[in-house]
């Protein structure tokens, strides 16, 4: 596909749509727009513009349209995928300014929002009022909904409550023509035709650019427990999770985590976390409801399931500054790693019950490859993270032979059933593996949904396929 450069007259164009602050053309000042939390990768985009309104959005879009240049959609730029990196250079529209709750009904356990808004920002709204919105990203103090939306984010209460998916009624979108639509209504029930809204759902702003969006809410758990099981065998931490649902229990949120990773983020955040000798995996648990003593019967029996699977002595956060401390330190994990090491991270996601022969196969790759890994993730969804470390490796190796080694563990995921992708989104460094898990007719289909919605090529280019 061959775009065409931004000129001066179109940057005075957007000038006058939006404002002269909001367009940045300093590399300086783009630089920031030029990485997101993906490895080391950085592209500069030509322009940066920043709107305020739909209407400011759809200008932007028909410039764009018009004069056949390349735009990358971006939130916050937390993405793990290169989902948000302006790989052809061209326009980025930040939609940081588009942050305002527009209304939280509670009639209809309903909220209307922008897709600036940081995901904990409206937690906290709607809390306020008894309400919940359950999708919480490992970075949901820094993430916009918008870009849960882009990736169908999920989280540790996907688990009990399901994703972003999940949640999405209604969703206003700029099309690449600048043309603005609805995708569906405001109602718990919907079959009027295809499904506009779950399609846009996951798209990574390939299709178009959400500008608002109707999320649905339900009644605040008031109540949490949470639970840390040590474990000297990973493997027997990744059965018991299965166990734990075998025996009747319900948690909210179940993390497994190799202690590595709790390391890493107690040195990032300066705190102290003690791990016991022979300790090589913990489950985090949590459980949530309005009857704590219908909750502490459900910790019982969770923890009868954790000491059958040879748990080591299971700790009860005992105050809710407790539970804050292991949060923390589960939700740093990825930062932290980063921090440390530069790394590819693999968002493998299996059949729960298939959890335990996906981190032996991944750990045995490693070993025959040579590479380290940290390993950890939403085990109640069969949700593995797999952090591989640089270390000392070579540029021939991580940049070459480590792709065959990634194959090996996506046509794992494939064999057990599983997909390469369960949160993240597939964006730039994901795009190379679609075929090991979709056969070619799949791929054709998608890609002729994208010709439908984008005939020009314009919307994120260079991603997904």
């Amino acid at each position: 596909m061959q775009y065409n450069k931004v000129t001066e007259t179109q940057i005075k164009t957007f000038q006058q749509i939006v404002g002269l602050p909001f367009v940045i053309i300093l590399d300086e000042d783009k630089a920031e727009f030029a990485q997101d939390y993906t490895e080391d990768l950085h592209y500069m985009p030509e322009v940066v513009v920043k709107p305020k309104t739909t209407d400011e959005v759809a200008a932007i879009v028909k410039v764009c349209y018009e004069h056949n240049l390349p735009i990358t959609p971006r939130g916050a730029g937390t993405g793990l995928s290169g989902g948000a990196l302006p790989i052809y250079g061209g326009v980025v529209i930040a939609m940081g300014r588009m942050n305002q709750i527009i209304e939280i009904d509670e009639r209809n356990f309903q909220v209307t929002v922008e897709p600036g808004v940081i995901n904990e920002n409206l937690q906290q709204a709607v809390k306020e009022k008894g309400l919940f919105y359950p999708p919480d990203p490992a970075s949901k103090g820094s993430c916009f909904l918008g870009g849960n939306i882009a990736h169908a984010s999920g989280g540790p209460r996907a688990l009990k409550y399901g994703t972003t998916r999940d949640y999405v009624l209604n969703l206003e979108v700029v099309l690449p023509t600048g043309e603005v639509i609805w995708t569906g209504a405001n109602t718990l029930k919907y079959s009027t035709g295809y499904n506009l809204t779950h399609l846009f759902i996951g798209s990574e702003g390939t299709l178009g650019i959400v500008t608002k969006m109707v999320l649905k809410l339900i009644p605040h758990p008031q109540q949490t427990l949470l639970m840390l099981a040590p474990f000297s065998s990973p493997e027997k931490a990744c059965e018991a999770v299965n166990g734990i649902f075998l025996a009747g229990g319900n948690p909210s949120a179940c993390e497994f985590v190799e202690p590595q990773g709790f390391r890493l983020s107690a040195d990032m955040l300066n705190i102290n976390f003690t791990i016991d000798e022979g300790v090589e995996a913990y489950l985090l648990i949590e459980v949530d409801g309005n009857n704590m003593d219908a909750m502490l019967a459900e910790c019982e029996l969770i923890s009868d399931v954790l000491y059958a699977h040879e748990s080591g002595e299971v700790l009860f956060a005992q105050t809710a500054d407790e539970k804050e401390y292991f949060w923390k330190l589960r939700r740093s994990i990825g930062e932290a790693t980063k921090h440390n090491n530069t790394y590819k991270e693999e968002d493998t996601v299996v059949p729960r019950a298939e959890l335990p022969a996906l981190y032996r196969g991944v750990k045995e790759i490693g070993n025959r490859y040579g590479f380290r890994t940290i390993c950890y993730g939403h085990a109640g969804d069969g949700n593995l993270h797999v952090n591989i470390l640089r270390d000392q490796l070579s540029d021939e190796f991580w940049n070459v032979t480590l792709h065959d080694a990634v194959i090996e563990i996506f046509s794992l995921c494939k064999k057990l059933n599983g997909t390469i992708s369960g949160e993240h989104g597939i964006g730039l460094v994901q795009k190379p593996y679609m075929s090991v898990v979709m056969p070619d007719v799949q791929l054709e289909l998608m890609r002729k949904i994208k010709l439908a919605f984008d005939p020009k090529g314009l919307l994120n280019p260079g991603k997904l396929f």
